[in-house]
């Protein structure tokens, strides 16, 4: 019996990791479903995204779909900046950043838009490397005009 009982939390342990794989395993189903209709979309924990031509759309991710859905057109962009650690970096200076190797590699990132109409926006993201990168492509598509 005794035996039985140190099993016991590592049983519980198990099955709770069982049903966290499940859980994001359903998360990342219903993204799929819900990025095929974009040209470029991301999931992270903190937020999906997806742009179709210049408009932009993010929620958060659950189970059931992305929810919380908001949008917004690139047109409407006046500023954009790449956010860590509340640090903003704009191209030059996320340029820099990179080619010197000081861009930190953890903490908390997020794409911040900014408008002269409404309140700014930012949008989460896991990783500085991939916040980056989305970066770049949107300040890509914003110099761009269609």
């Amino acid at each position: 019996m005794e035996r039985g009982l140190l099993w016991l939390p590592l049983l519980v342990a198990f099955s709770w990791l069982a049903w966290s794989g499940w859980n994001e395993y359903q998360k990342l189903e219903a993204y799929k479903v819900w990025a095929e209709d974009f040209d470029n979309a991301k999931f992270d924990i903190y937020a999906a995204m997806g742009k179709k031509e210049r408009q932009i759309i993010w929620g958060q991710p659950t189970r059931k779909g992305i929810v919380n859905l908001q949008s917004f057109s690139l047109e409407q962009v006046e500023q954009m900046s790449l956010l860590v650690n509340q640090q903003s970096y704009d191209q030059a200076l996320l340029d820099t950043a990179m080619e010197k190797e000081t861009l930190p590699s953890k903490g908390k990132t997020a794409l911040e838009f900014r408008f002269c109409d409404r309140p700014s926006v930012e949008i989460p993201f896991t990783d500085v490397t991939l916040a980056a990168k989305w970066f770049r492509y949107l300040n890509e598509n914003l110099l761009r005009s269609d």
